[in-house]
């Protein structure tokens, strides 16, 4: 499954994983006595359990232990399983399994403050990737205007700034709606104040075919210097058509200007 789906985490989820992660490992499992932990334990003492075996490769230890938790309401361990399923990792891979866990997840819903909110964001977040594109040979059918409502509701909601870069890719299209440029520019926009590098991209490239060569040039070109390798050749595409357009003036005034754009951590 792409990034934009699995592997966008917010810091909250981020955090705990990485607390877990520097928690000393045992190498007792498939809930070995020795552990001090049963399938009849605590929801979280399960969690932890399946969070270690995984790291240390026990993925089966870990399903297990995932699947125990989540049968007793652990939210964690329902969105970390619906993971494995949606990757193919430690399960055989099965979409809609992991579809089902993410809808589950997001249909419970969530107060205001919930430690559960990450789980709960990352769950739209794929059900979007999924309505957008479809689960073949499964009763999940493409449905671009869901999918364009369940960012527009992280986008909003939650501020999320991969949520804010899809939107405005729906909309920018017409995808699952009517186009509209103004409109996917503000959510650009958004989500480039708070770093995301495919959204400063494309901004720069929509400022760039309005006439604004120099401003909308130096957001492709720090775009390009910060991109991930899995972005560049789109980046790259649209900076060095736009590069060959413009002025050698024009080129050195943005490459200036480039350098004082900088980017904070995305969320």
């Amino acid at each position: 499954m792409v990034k934009t789906a699995l592997r966008f985490a917010t810091p909250a989820v981020a955090g705990l994983f990485a607390a877990l992660s520097i928690m000393p490992l045992n190498q007792c499992y498939a809930f070995d006595p020795n552990s001090g932990v049963s399938k009849d334990s605590g929801p979280f003492d399960l969690f932890k359990f399946g969070f270690k075996a995984y790291k240390a490769g026990q993925k089966s230890e870990a399903v297990e232990a995932y699947r125990y938790a989540a049968q007793k309401g652990h939210t964690g361990s329902r969105w970390a399983l619906a993971n494995m399923y949606a990757d193919g990792d430690g399960v055989t891979r099965d979409d809609f399994e992991a579809f089902k866990m993410y809808s589950d997840i997001a249909g419970k819903g969530i107060e205001p403050g919930s430690a559960d909110t990450g789980y709960f964001i990352n769950a739209l977040m794929a059900l979007a990737h999924y309505y957008l594109n479809g689960i073949p040979g499964s009763p999940v059918k493409a449905d671009p205007s869901e999918a364009r409502q369940l960012y527009f509701q992280v986008a909003s909601t939650f501020g999320v700034s991969e949520a804010q870069f899809q939107l405005a890719k729906m909309i920018l299209s017409g995808q699952g709606g009517k186009p509209d440029p103004l409109e996917a520019m503000k959510w650009l926009n958004h989500a480039r104040k708070k770093g995301h590098v495919g959204a400063t991209a494309l901004f720069g490239s929509l400022l760039f075919q309005q006439g604004q060569t120099v401003r909308g040039l130096a957001y492709l070109t720090a775009a390009l210097d910060h991109c991930e390798p899995d972005d560049r050749t789109w980046v790259q595409d649209l900076q060095e058509q736009a590069f060959s357009v413009a002025t050698e003036d024009q080129r050195r005034s943005a490459t200036q200007m480039a350098q004082s754009i900088a980017f904070a951590s995305a969320n």
